[in-house]
């Protein structure tokens, strides 16, 4: 074969450092809008992006040219230095050390992005710690509990 192609869906979850609520909601579209360039420039398009005051989920199609932490590092570093210059408690912003990756089947991109988008009414039930221990059931990831959150 001549070529390389691939499309691998990536379904993407970070929080924010001890998972203090610093994503308010005016800072937040804006947030996403940034997230969304960084993508763009590291050729893994956002499908989707949403979060609320203490994690962010991005659903995006991963270049074949970037590996996954790299890029994962690149959003996070791009977004915090960014969201720092937002002033006021902003400049304290950072993201957790580590995020959670899960993969999307192409027929599972109309639930994800839905799932994404409602990410407030979820939180309304869901708290974001029990919200990442059913993805890591659901995905059948094996994890150490000490290690999961920072």
């Amino acid at each position: 074969m001549a070529q390389s192609l691939s499309k691998l869906l990536t379904h993407i979850i970070f929080s924010k450092k001890e998972r203090y609520p610093f994503l308010v909601p005016p800072v937040r579209p804006e947030l996403h809008a940034y997230a969304a360039t960084v993508l763009k420039s590291c050729e893994s398009p956002a499908l989707k992006i949403n979060s609320v005051e203490n994690h962010i989920h991005i659903l995006c199609i991963l270049s074949k040219n970037w590996a996954l932490c790299d890029l994962i590092e690149q959003v996070k570093k791009d977004t915090s230095k960014w969201i720092k210059t937002k002033g006021g408690m902003l400049r304290k912003f950072y993201w957790q050390n580590g995020y959670g990756a899960f993969s999307v089947s192409q027929s599972q991109v109309a639930s994800v992005r839905s799932y994404i988008a409602n990410q407030e009414a979820h939180h309304r039930r869901v708290s974001f710690e029990d919200e990442f221990r059913q993805f890591l059931k659901r995905h059948e990831v094996e994890y150490d509990a000490r290690y999961v959150w920072d």
